[in-house]
């Protein structure tokens, strides 16, 4: 989302830490571009004045002039400002008297329901018993869909027919209570726009079950919008946290830099992509790392640790140093990298040389290639995943017209895998020395 601001930023500050001393005209273009760029960017005008005047501050003073490399320091400067503007994290408060209620908020098209059941699935890895309240009784297949989501998270979905959203909430309480739920999530209606109907329904849930948490869920793609979106409903209803939605589409990102400074009220979850595991809780750290190209080596490892079972990677890891790795585990690698998330994610996530090597990369061909080694894979029989050795000419070329590639593509996968395989038997042979000398 922030590609084109990163682009700018990554541009401006390669040229400051290419100088020795920094003069104050300097510190002054400097800063001009920084404003540029975050206008441009769709961050609020009034979060810009005042980000580029704490910075230049800071920059001019002695922190910056006795220091050795004047430029990184300034960059360390407009990090730490960032981190300041973009927030304090803020934790889902779940405490008080079970079950905890989290009545979910927002416009239609918002994404809400979808967040719904992927917050749902994030408490529930957490240990909590979730229950989810379909409140939406005027959106068509509003309910279906919050069904069919809660079925594939495992889980239950509350719906009463002909009840108004105010009393569907109240008796899902109750029976979560009994039921020993620990947490309720009422997906409640949205409108195409702010109305009083919706702000009055809202008020009447809120005063039919008491609430630990209402969260608006703001599509982040509406940029500036965003904003008088989020100071409506805190306005009228006590909104305590933001889920900001979208994240990983083509907007200018704006919104989720200015909307805590301009509303006050904190952002608590980011929702990265479709998939249903693709939401984290808001890190101003490790968004400041993305939007300034440093990448997000700890969202990386976390969406790892999600993907990959520790006793399998272990099993898999065993079977590569052994040598019995067979294009059968070749392709469960595969699908676990897939679980990550899409690769222009992965690619964003990288820190530092890496993540500037990955803008190279064409994440659509990336994907392409993916797809491609599936395919390729999916067409050979059991026994040629687990023995590639007798995969002969005419083997290929059926298992090309199979997978609609190209002979050239099967055996460019072979040689991968068959690659992979050497090196691993180099390592086993080094006792565990030769795969550092290999990649050093």
């Amino acid at each position: 989302m922030f590609e084109n601001l990163t682009g700018r930023l990554d541009g401006i500050f390669k040229e400051l830490r290419r100088r020795g001393k920094l003069s104050e005209g300097d510190v002054d273009n400097v800063m001009r571009e920084v404003r540029l760029a975050l206008l441009e960017a769709d961050v609020h005008f009034s979060v810009v004045k005042k980000f580029i005047a704490q910075v230049r501050e800071r920059a001019l003073g002695a922190e910056v002039s006795k220091a050795l490399n004047p430029g990184q320091q300034v960059v360390k400067i407009v990090n730490e400002e960032l981190i300041k503007t973009l927030g304090d994290p803020s934790k889902i408060n779940l405490t008080g008297e079970k079950p905890y209620v989290i009545m979910m908020v927002g416009l239609q098209g918002s994404g809400k329901t979808t967040a719904c059941a992927k917050l749902a699935k994030k408490l529930r890895s957490q240990g909590e018993r979730v229950l989810m309240v379909a409140a939406d009784p005027y959106r068509p297949a509003a309910i279906k869909q919050l069904q069919t989501l809660g079925e594939r998270i495992d889980v239950p979905v509350f719906t009463e027919d002909g009840k108004k959203p105010p009393e569907v909430s109240s008796h899902a309480y109750d029976y979560a209570r009994k039921g020993g739920f620990t947490v309720v999530i009422i997906d409640t209606a949205g409108r195409s726009q702010l109305d009083q109907d919706l702000m009055d329904e809202l008020r009447a849930i809120q005063a039919r079950v008491k609430t630990v948490e209402i969260l608006l869920v703001v599509d982040s793609m509406i940029g500036q919008e965003a904003l008088h979106i989020a100071e409506g409903f805190r306005d009228t209803v006590s909104i305590t946290g933001l889920v900001m939605t979208k994240i990983d589409g083509d907007a200018r990102g704006g919104a989720a830099i200015s909307i805590r400074s301009v509303t006050g009220v904190p952002i608590k979850f980011l929702s990265t992509g479709e998939g249903i595991d693709a939401m984290e809780a808001y890190d101003p750290g490790r968004l400041a790392s993305r939007i300034l190209g440093m990448g997000d080596v700890i969202g990386l490892i976390e969406k790892a640790e999600m993907a990959f079972d520790q006793k399998e990677a272990q099993k898999q890891a065993e079977k590569m140093i052994s040598g019995e790795f067979s294009l059968d585990d070749f392709l469960h690698q595969l699908k676990q990298i897939k679980k990550m998330g899409s690769i222009s994610q992965i690619l964003e996530m990288m820190p530092g040389n890496m993540g500037q090597m990955a803008k190279a990369v064409d994440p659509r061909d990336a994907e392409k290639q993916l797809k491609q080694t599936e395919a390729i894979i999916n067409s050979m029989t059991s026994q040629e995943r687990r023995f590639p050795d007798i995969l002969n000419a005419s083997r290929r070329r059926r298992i090309a017209s199979g997978s609609g590639t190209q002979v050239q593509d099967v055996n460019r996968l072979i040689k991968q895998y068959r690659d992979i395989k050497k090196l691993m038997k180099t390592f086993q042979k080094s006792g565990g020395r030769g795969l550092p000398r290999l990649f050093g």
